[in-house]
């Protein structure tokens, strides 16, 4: 195919603001890398709290979005990983420096010099994007690019999440019934798990959504469940959750919170955090969580529900996430006319 000079994309110039509709032209892979055709891109809630300036140091100005579905174009010097026409998948976790200790340590995903798609580097909002392909995976070709688009942080983090929740869980809660939520609910129901899902109050869609996906009960965050959870993971961005979850826990129980970004937790007698509770929170990704991740979506196998916006329409899928009005996932869903 032949490569344009310029392509469309969705540009932050400056936090607070909405994305500008701007052509630019279509970057070059260096060494490493591969250029992308882009043909979906998530619309994550990790997008919303860098473009209402919640994360603070994004590189501006910015193409956002890193859940990428594209094939590769073409290759830069030493990349071979890939071939022309692959269809690949691009996370948040964009490149790590692979020798500080953390990343010896096998913790990549906590590494001292990263780059993350969408927020220090230019992400997949856009018709083009290149990406490292060491960090780039296969994705199960079940998937049309809209619906595999949310697995790639969606999945991934709530895969995380769901993973260091415990290995004694039987009755698991989730509080904020979305992108991560739905997808990670029929993994833990798949499972066997007594599913428990909080919404925010008075929105029956969403908990009527959950029941359908398999939970036992479905209500709202400022309730308590009819007993008590092994674990809960917190994925709405609302640091009192963390209390009303711990309330919920059992001795011994966990407690995870999922987000990049939270409220503030407010203060809580000690008691609700004694018998051996844990909060703990869950940073980024390992590459190891996605390839695991993409071998279990397809055997349970996770549906994801997606509601498709045209790119230039990616305001208006931030503004429906920011009000709560999103059911699954939000995908700019960007057919390749080349």
């Amino acid at each position: 195919m032949t490569i344009p000079k310029t392509m469309r994309a969705m540009v932050l110039e400056a936090p607070g603001r909405s994305l500008k509709p701007t052509d630019v032209p279509v970057p070059q892979p260096d060494s490493g890398q591969v250029l992308l055709r882009v043909h979906a891109c998530g619309v994550c809630r990790t997008d919303l709290h860098i473009v209402d300036g919640e994360l603070s140091e994004p590189k501006l100005p910015l193409v956002p979005g890193h859940e990428i579905v594209g094939t590769v174009v073409q290759a830069g010097e030493h990349a071979a990983r890939f071939k022309t026409g692959d269809r690949i998948g691009v996370p948040w976790l964009g490149y790590t420096d692979g020798t500080c200790l953390f990343c010896q340590r096998g913790q990549e995903n906590l590494c001292e010099h990263p780059g993350f798609t969408g927020y220090t580097i230019d992400g997949g909002y856009a018709e083009y994007t290149v990406a490292d392909e060491r960090f780039c995976f296969h994705l199960p070709s079940i998937y049309d690019d809209a619906e595999a688009a949310p697995l790639l942080c969606a999945g991934f983090i709530g895969y995380r999440s769901y993973r260091l929740a415990g290995d004694n869980v039987e009755r698991l809660g989730l509080y904020g019934f979305g992108a991560a939520a739905h997808i990670i609910a029929q993994v833990a129901v798949h499972q066997e798990k007594r599913l428990y899902a909080f919404t925010r109050p008075g929105d029956t869609e969403a908990q009527a959504f959950a029941r359908r996906l398999g939970a036992v009960w479905a209500d709202e965050s400022t309730k308590q469940p009819p007993e008590e959870l092994d674990a809960a993971i917190i994925f709405a961005p609302v640091g009192s959750l963390v209390v009303e979850a711990l309330k919920a826990t059992v001795k011994g129980g966990t407690v995870v919170c999922a987000g990049i970004h939270m409220s503030d937790i407010p203060s809580f007698p000690y008691h609700l955090l004694w018998e051996e509770r844990i909060i703990r929170s869950v940073a980024n990704l390992t590459r190891k969580d996605g390839e695991e991740f993409l071998r279990i979506a397809p055997k349970v196998p996770v549906k994801t529900r997606v509601q498709r916006f045209a790119l230039e329409e990616a305001n208006e899928a931030l503004n429906r996430l920011r009000d709560g009005r999103i059911q699954g996932a939000a995908v700019l869903d960007m057919p390749d006319t080349a």
